[in-house]
């Protein structure tokens, strides 16, 4: 009886102490590839295996601390799924936060630098980092309401939580166990040179990986559990020499940011699992699915050991009633105060009214428009947005941390192209921020073909409804005799030179969070020279159209593309109603008198008319590889002849269906009154790299007709269609487009032409537009 009673108490004891082991998991980094930790979590849920302790790094730590935050696996998986999660790691937000408003005109800018005033003129270039804008609001959505629950405290999560951070100044790995959820796992993914470090006690910090990238040392010092599961997904061990550059990129990239990590650190009462992720890239977060499924495949293929030296499980309905539980301490989040700093008291009050509201508190979309308000503003350099709890009023504090912009930013550009259309870009922008923005600027373009100088000034007003106002003062310049020689001279070529000036009062306002409204007043001054017959000698003098006068205009923008040249997503509105009054002085040269025997008569005439015209361009269908996008175009004018056939053509609104148009004088798309549409077919065949066929028709309601040697007069109503098309390659390098095609214009002097260029094919608006 007595053995019996021992027999039962040792068996007893055995119970217990099976019944509290714990397991700790340890996750670590890998830059992408940390997304097959999901498949871990999936693979030990579903096998009732507990998880009571976590520590990670890097993309482990975002796994796991949402875990800790009381996410499912599912939930975690959908997120990683979404669309939402792709625009977080390259650095993209959603057009609806855009606030296209504050958007500055597109130019070729291909590289830029930034100085700062002082004493000193420091020099400085910005670094290729990934834009951290929607990551920091995102990771502020999954993890503040979390943070708040366990007082910032990781012990009081659903599940107690570890990350790794690295201080490179001292070159120490730091374990982070309190204080903003959200900022810990922001700072263990710093990895340098992708995304900006952040401040955590004063210190910079940098991606936990490079000095503790499996933290499962952590595990046991911090927790001590009975067993460790560790999920290792970053292998530095290759067994081929990569022959890709962009794997050799990789490969030395997890080489250079991520310490080695040890499998016998999970000890002798552990497991160690190892995905084969060798085909997946450490910087490429396209194959989630796959990448989850391999972190579920390499874990269900230690089940079995896991099992057989786990003996505790938590069953699901233990564990959805721990979630509820945690997930049930979260407040809702309303926000009574914006605080701002690392600006001085003008400044602080200018991004303050940007968050104006009549009601006393905030909701998270609120805060999110003002947020998005506040970084598509070109005044600041870097804004860090935190969030942190009021237990006296239940209600949390949405804080900004805000870094002004570098006063002066250049810009270089341009494009380098096989047609002598060529130039280089240099754009100076000045930023000075108080109880207002502004913003002053200037820009030069020179080449062969086109020279253009502008300055610019503007003023925003940071009002519950935003406003701005403007001033432009454009001269540009285009000879389209240079762009008709190509790689031998051109049989037929344009003798056309134009310049056109203009002065441009602008006030804008914002419609929605990327459209804007805005009407101007312009005195314009264009100056066209032509041959009226066609023919041009030396000695010869061209004819002379000069039209000086009045332009005023109301114009609706709404812009989502993700490009601002070959976009592939998107869509862009361009409407404008706008009244001209001018004067049209014509003098004419000597080819007339010297081809003819006629002698033109100078003239003078006033000219009024009023326009309207909008454009539209989207791109709604999208497959794995392939995109379709259309647009549609139309003018409608009351616009009359100018004095000759020239002068009435230059004049005209055009249609600039290709990428080369605007530096080709097409005589068959111009009209006063036209409608025109597109299809763009857009085959992705690598990465950055696609195939674009694209075709186009233009229809215009009267086209322009010579009659005899320079009158001008109208042909029959809807009487041709006119067509153009490109077929041609296209890469996004860091640069800017290259871009290699086939073009085809149904126009008389210009039909075919093959074109490479590299770089943007943009210009300033011309006064008329």
């Amino acid at each position: 009886m007595r053995y019996k009673s021992i027999l039962i108490l040792l068996l007893f004891i055995s119970c217990i102490q099976l019944k509290a082991q714990k397991v700790g998991l340890v996750l670590s980094g890998g830059g992408a590839k940390g997304l097959a930790h999901i498949g871990t979590l999936k693979a030990l849920e579903e096998n009732k295996i507990p998880i009571d302790y976590i520590t990670g790094t890097s993309m482990g730590a975002i796994v796991g601390a949402m875990y800790a935050a009381g996410y499912s696996p599912a939930q975690i998986e959908k997120i990683a799924l979404s669309e939402d999660f792709q625009n977080w790691v390259s650095g993209r937000y959603q057009s609806d936060y855009s606030f296209y408003f504050q958007k500055s005109p597109p130019n070729p800018t291909a590289i830029t630098a930034k100085m700062a005033i002082d004493t000193s003129l420091r020099l400085s270039f910005r670094p290729n980092l990934v834009n951290d804008i929607p990551l920091n609001f995102a990771l502020l959505e999954l993890f503040s309401q979390a943070s708040a629950a366990a007082k910032d405290n990781f012990n009081n999560l659903m599940v107690p939580f570890r990350c790794m951070v690295s201080d490179i100044l001292s070159q120490k790995s730091i374990t982070v166990a309190n204080g903003s959820l959200t900022e810990a796992v922001r700072a263990s993914m710093s990895v340098p040179l992708v995304y900006r470090p952040i401040k955590l006690d004063e210190q910079f910090v940098f991606d936990g990986g490079i000095y503790n990238n499996f933290p499962a040392d952590i595990m046991k010092k911090e927790f001590n559990p009975d067993f460790i599961i560790g999920a290792n997904v970053s292998s530095k061990t290759f067994n081929e020499y990569p022959k890709d550059d962009d794997r050799i990129v990789n490969r030395f990239f997890i080489y250079m940011f991520l310490a080695k990590s040890d499998s016998t650190l999970v000890g002798k009462n552990g497991i160690y699992i190892e995905p084969n992720l060798a085909d997946y890239s450490a910087t490429n977060f396209t194959p989630v699915a796959a990448l989850i499924k391999q972190g579920y495949d390499a874990t269900m293929a230690e089940m079995d050991k896991i099992k057989a030296r786990v003996k505790s499980r938590i069953s699901n309905k233990e564990l959805q009633k721990k979630r509820i539980s945690f997930n049930s301490k979260k407040s809702e989040l309303i926000f009574n105060n914006i605080i701002v700093k690392g600006v001085n008291s003008q400044q602080r009050k200018y991004v303050e009214r940007l968050f104006k509201s009549d009601n006393e508190s905030f909701n998270l979309a609120d805060i999110k428009r003002g947020y998005y308000k506040l970084v598509a503003d070109e005044v600041f350099e870097a804004i860090y947005p935190k969030i942190t709890y009021d237990a006296n009023t239940d209600s949390y504090n949405f804080e900004i941390v805000a870094q002004p912009k570098k006063s002066l930013k250049i810009d270089f550009g341009g494009n380098i192209s096989s047609r002598p259309i060529s130039n280089v870009y240099l754009g100076i922008q000045y930023n000075y921020l108080n109880r207002k923005a502004y913003t002053f600027a200037t820009n030069f373009y020179s080449g062969r073909f086109y020279e253009s100088a502008q300055l610019s000034g503007r003023i925003d007003y940071p009002s519950k409804l935003p406003l701005f106002l403007g001033a432009e003062l454009t001269y540009n310049h285009w000879n389209y005799y240079s762009t008709s020689k190509i790689f031998v001279e051109n049989p037929s070529p344009v003798y056309i030179d134009q310049a056109d000036r203009k002065i441009d009062l602008k006030f804008g306002m914002p419609l929605n969070k990327n459209a804007r409204m805005i009407l101007n007043a312009a005195f314009i001054n264009n100056s066209d020279n032509y041959s009226p017959t066609g023919d041009f000698v030396v000695g010869d003098i061209l004819d002379r159209t000069v039209l000086n006068g009045f332009r005023t205009g109301l114009t609706f923008e709404k812009n989502s593309l993700n490009r601002k040249q070959y976009a592939t997503a998107g869509r862009s509105i361009y409407a404008t109603v706008n009244f001209t009054t001018a004067k049209e002085n014509y003098t004419p040269g000597n080819i007339a008198k010297k081809s003819a025997g006629l002698i033109p008569l100078a003239s003078g005439n006033f000219r009024q008319w009023f326009q309207a015209r909008v454009a539209y361009e989207n791109y709604g269908l999208h497959t794995k590889r392939y995109t379709l996008g259309y647009s549609l175009e139309a003018a409608v004018s009351n616009q009359p002849l100018f004095s000759n056939y020239y002068a009435t053509l230059l004049a005209a609104p055009a249609f600039y269906p290709l990428q080369d148009s605007r530096s080709t004088f097409l005589t068959n798309f111009r009209a006063f009154n036209y409608a025109a549409a597109g299809i763009k077919n857009i085959i992705n065949l690598h990465k950055k790299f696609d195939l674009r066929v694209e075709g186009y028709v233009f229809l215009p309601y009267q086209e322009f007709k010579k009659i005899g040697l320079q009158q001008v007069g109208f042909e029959n109503t809807i009487s041709k269609w006119r067509y153009a098309g490109t077929t041609g390659l296209v890469y996004q390098s860091p640069l800017g487009p290259i871009s290699f095609s086939y073009n085809l214009y149904d126009d008389t002097k210009r039909r075919h032409s093959v074109l490479l260029h590299i770089g943007y094919l943009i210009y300033n608006k011309r006064s008329l537009e």
